[in-house]
């Protein structure tokens, strides 16, 4: 097995990925919190926290809430801003040989635009954009909840980057295969999904929410099988290469998420609870492929129809 030549990399939006493992964004800072504890270089890319045109100081306390099979969080994408995210949060990404996928957030096109326009001169090679966020101008209603919205934001943000975008796809909609479509019809390079699943919990002892939002977005191993039927009927209904996120906690439920047809693989609430778990996927789908003579990594995305 082990004379078997293997190619792990990903042509993705045009940009070579020495591999399909980035992280999902929120649950990894920008790399220094596990600077000590992961080889970035090992990474195919890291997916930066999303990031504002202004400092966020996000949601109240408590916004952390562990489930049995996951957590909820309302962390209220907090962040520092542009002006510090590229001073430092880029600065200190430059230093690893792996590609810098920043996450973007807003309230407002103008907002989205603003932070979009500010990348366009730095080592960012593509920019996600995190359309669950609420349009404060249409009333609260998330970006990715309108097929719209969503296609509109996705053609104004596309006419202003330079890099390739990525429209990540909240799973809170009727029918998440239209959402992909309205991003594809708006222009964008490739889609990601899935964001979180809105839930609640209560603590029966207090008698009161968990979470001071009330409610929260809901992540790891409990909602892998929604994840994966989501991967699987976007890749069905667009052409776009896509990132398959949700509850990915191994090298089997990484390989569920290429073989529906994901071009690329994020790692969310699993680096919570074990800080290493990226470089043991990558090493994971290496051994795979080693296992049953599988030569190109390619051959498995979408393989299974």
């Amino acid at each position: 097995m082990s004379d078997v030549k293997i190619n792990t990399a990903v042509d993705f939006c045009g940009i070579q990925m020495k591999n399909p493992i980035t992280v999902a964004s929120g649950t990894f800072g920008s790399g220094m919190e596990f600077d000590e504890l992961v080889d970035l270089n090992k990474l195919g890319a890291v997916t930066t926290k999303g990031v504002a045109n202004q400092p966020w100081a996000g949601n109240p306390t408590p916004r952390v809430a562990e489930t049995s099979a996951g957590m909820l969080n309302a962390i209220g994408l907090q962040n520092p801003g542009i002006d510090t995210f590229i001073q430092r949060d880029l600065a200190f990404l430059e230093k690893y040989d792996t590609k810098i996928i920043v996450n973007v957030c807003g309230h407002s096109e103008e907002e989205y635009v603003d932070v979009v326009e500010r990348l366009r001169d730095t080592n960012a090679d593509l920019l996600e954009i995190n359309i669950s966020c609420p349009n404060v101008k249409e009333g609260g209603i998330a970006f990715g909840q309108d097929p719209k919205q969503a296609e509109h934001i996705t053609r104004l943000l596309k006419d202003r980057a330079k890099q390739p975008i990525i429209m990540k796809l909240s799973p809170n909609v009727t029918d998440i295969a239209e959402m992909a479509r309205a991003c594809e019809a708006g222009g964008a390079d490739a889609v990601s999904l899935i964001n979180t699943l809105t839930g609640m919990k209560i603590d029966v002892h207090r008698r009161t929410f968990a979470l001071a939002n009330k409610t929260g977005g809901m992540s790891g191993p409990a909602v892998h099988p929604i994840a994966v039927r989501m991967v699987y009927q976007v890749a069905s209904a667009i052409k776009l290469p896509i990132i398959g996120m949700g509850g990915v906690a191994s090298t089997e439920d990484a390989l569920e998420m290429i073989l529906a047809g994901a071009t690329m693989v994020s790692v969310g609430t699993a680096n919570f609870f074990d800080p290493k778990i990226t470089e043991k996927i990558v090493a994971g789908i290496e051994d795979y492929m080693r296992t049953y003579h599988i030569s190109d990594i390619k051959d498995l995305i979408g393989a299974v129809r």
